[in-house]
């Protein structure tokens, strides 16, 4: 596994190597050892798969507050998408940014985003699938989320407001400059 980090450092870009033949390829997606290896000691609980029909799905930006806080780990079944962790970290040095990459099937790249970000992402193919991996189970008390498309974050999203298919929940929820973070920098959620 190849693990880089991305615009915020503690947002990993892992990339599973693939050993292909003209069958196809074969990937080792996760691997509880050489990610403790690597930094990334998640004792990961429940897996999550989402599918999205039209482009220009929006999901996000959601997260889970404490004591039910979730690391998570993401990858593209079938697709692509612009996937983006928003740091919630009072005290970070990047609080209020935002690390984006595209994820696709194809590349079989995952992104690993830890407790304190808020997570999205918006299809950029049609019929996309997007399985991941969360480190605390669904609590619906503690599940929140912030406006995908707030200027204060500035996120370079591939559509425009009016093309974004949103969820009523989605479209509902609070800007950042409403937010108060229950997360803090350097303690796990």
């Amino acid at each position: 596994m190849k693990l880089e980090p991305t615009a915020i450092a503690d947002v990993k870009l892992i990339t599973p190597r693939r050993f292909a033949d003209r069958r196809g390829h074969f990937s080792e997606t996760w691997n509880r050892q050489k990610l403790a290896d690597a930094g990334i000691a998640s004792d990961f609980c429940q897996d999550n798969l989402s599918y999205s029909r039209p482009v220009g799905t929006v999901r996000g930006l959601h997260f889970q507050t404490p004591p039910f806080a979730q690391d998570k780990l993401v990858a593209v079944l079938a697709g692509r998408i612009l996937d983006v962790a928003v740091d919630l970290r009072r005290g970070s040095p990047s609080y209020g940014r935002h690390a984006a990459v595209v994820l696709s099937a194809e590349a079989g790249a995952q992104l690993f985003i830890p407790k304190g970000f808020a997570h999205g992402f918006c299809t950029l193919e049609p019929d996309t699938t997007v399985f991941y991996k969360v480190s605390a189970p669904f609590a619906p008390a503690n599940d929140t989320g912030l406006r995908w498309n707030d200027p204060v974050l500035a996120i370079g999203w591939p559509i425009r407001e009016d093309q974004a298919v949103l969820s009523d929940r989605d479209r509902g929820l609070p800007g950042f400059g409403d937010f108060q973070t229950p997360f803090d920098y350097g303690k796990q959620g």
